[in-house]
């Protein structure tokens, strides 16, 4: 049976979705990574990072992570908390990165095998308001949390959870990531996502985690379930929750991906060349830090570099700076046997013409760096400060459609249809050769957004826009939701959990 047969056949019977989409499949990046500078540019970059580190340093704001770098070799700056990190250390830490790993959901069909040719989507995470169609823009709240946790479920493209896709604002911050956590565990089954905002969060994400997959601690370091996204404080500064998050998540082989906010001409020098070589040396400290901790530890090179906007101030996202800082980025992360992070971003504020193109920019940037992890693939709008619904399927069919991009192609007797050449003649048509009978339902790929009907029988519907076809299309996507299952004791547990540190206060906060 043809794999899209297939799918819709699995959907029929378990009720999943009557929404026409790809099945859940290893997406191979079978194309060769294009490469925007040369390896003695690569070269250039890692010895110049490596400068930047031992001759300015990173400001180190945890004395635990000071302590770590410090009875390693590096020297403390004079009345601060700059560190100045021995060069030989980062490359004796280089030395025990794994390149490639698993990263265990609660069912093993949503693993995330990191490292290899492979490429996973994650949601937009951390955007602070939500919007669709019919209420606009507003403050995020739990309810849309858990309407795009539904849809990340529901959609087989979105593969893994890359923070709350909206901040549940409604949620006081001391209980918040309790409750947010147990809503992952228990409205999907694919891997989510900790913040590092200080030891007791941490330690709360990873009981979850425990209780969500049922392991003891050995079992937990060795299969590798929760994801940290660590982003440095550009420039050049590593805060102290950040430096607790690598360290809690290192010593139980969680996974670290470090990220540099390098906004070229704000963050970063105004440079693609200063601001890779900044990115690159703030995440050569990360690592040292992990790796110290715990050799071996899984670890992912984050890239985030763009640019701003000159006049304004304003992030820009998609901007051919953007596209080729993700390449070098890719270039940087294979030097150093990584997995690669990048990103699906855009600076439009609506989901409009803007907002596509830059999208689409940015995941060609993401593909050809070879990025296996890419963050944000689904709902991020205005610069990353809103999760739209609307672009959160319209970016499920941009994502589709690069897998399909992906696929093999077969050649061979049947495929070639030189018996449907004969069958059609000179001069007529395929419509109605055998070959064509055989094929016409799974053909080609078929769109969730896009309306291929001719002008006249589109003008009779209505004129429908993508944004009215996306609209309609995450409503049904929530109508034929079902929660995947779970043992009831499992459930149990994770309540008793939860519930108690709820009552217990959560986490301390400053209001």
């Amino acid at each position: 049976m043809p794999p899209r047969k297939q799918a819709r056949r699995v959907r029929a019977e378990k009720g999943v979705s009557r929404v026409e989409q790809l099945p859940l499949r290893r997406i191979v990046n079978r194309f060769p990574p294009i490469c925007a500078i040369s390896e003695d540019e690569v070269e250039f970059i890692h010895r110049s990072s490596l400068d930047v580190l031992e001759q300015v340093g990173v400001e180190v704001m945890s004395p635990e992570g000071r302590r770590l770098l410090l009875d390693n070799g590096s020297i403390a700056k004079p009345d601060s908390d700059v560190v100045l990190i021995d060069r030989q250390l980062v490359e004796a830490c280089l030395k025990t990165v794994r390149p490639t790993f698993t990263i265990h959901a609660r069912d093993p069909a949503h693993n995330l095998e990191m490292g290899a040719e492979q490429i996973f989507f994650a949601t937009v995470g951390s955007a602070p308001h939500a919007s669709d169609l019919d209420s606009g823009r507003r403050t995020g709240n739990l309810k849309d949390y858990r309407d795009f946790l539904r849809l990340t479920q529901q959609l087989n493209i979105v593969h893994f959870i890359g923070g709350y896709p909206v901040e549940a604002i409604d949620v006081h911050p001391s209980i918040r990531h309790l409750e947010c956590l147990r809503d992952s565990v228990l409205l999907t089954n694919k891997v989510f996502h900790a913040y590092s905002l200080g030891q007791a969060r941490n330690l709360d994400a990873i009981e979850i985690t425990k209780i969500a997959r049922q392991l003891d601690d050995e079992q937990l370091a060795s299969e590798p379930s929760l994801i940290t996204v660590i982003n440095s404080n550009s420039p050049l500064r590593l805060d102290a929750n950040m430096v607790t998050g690598i360290i809690e998540m290192s010593q139980r082989n969680q996974v670290v991906v470090l990220t540099p906010f390098t906004l070229s001409g704000a963050m970063a020098p105004a440079t693609l060349a200063g601001a890779i070589t900044q990115q690159n040396a703030e995440i050569l400290a990360g690592l040292t830090i992990s790796q110290l901790t715990q050799p071996g530890a899984p670890f992912i090179y984050g890239g985030f570099t763009s640019n701003v906007d000159m006049r304004s101030g304003a992030p820009a996202f998609g901007t051919p700076e953007y596209m080729k800082a993700a390449l070098i980025s890719g270039q940087m992360a294979r030097r150093y046997r990584l997995p690669f992070r990048s990103s699906n971003t855009n600076a439009a504020n609506s989901v409009d013409a803007q907002s596509a193109y830059e999208s689409v920019f940015s995941l060609w940037g993401a593909v050809n760096g070879h990025a296996h992890f890419v963050l944000h693939a689904a709902g991020w709008l205005e610069g990353g400060l809103t999760a739209s619904f609307e672009k959160f399927v319209l970016d499920a069919d941009l994502l589709q459609m690069v897998a399909e991009y992906l696929a093999p192609i077969t050649i061979d007797d049947a495929e070639t249809g030189i018996d449907a050449m004969t069958q059609a003649g000179h001069g007529g048509h395929f419509f109605g050769t055998d070959h064509t009978q055989q094929r016409y339902r799974d053909a080609f790929y078929s769109p969730l957004i896009s309306d291929w009907r001719n002008y006249e029988t589109w003008s009779e519907a209505g004129s429908p826009q993508a944004m009215e076809h996306a609209n309609r299309l995450y409503k049904q996507l929530l109508a034929e939701y079902e929660p995947p299952p779970i043992d009831e004791a499992v459930r149990d547990q994770l309540d008793d959990f939860v519930n108690r540190r709820i009552a217990e206060g959560g986490v301390v906060t400053d209001f």
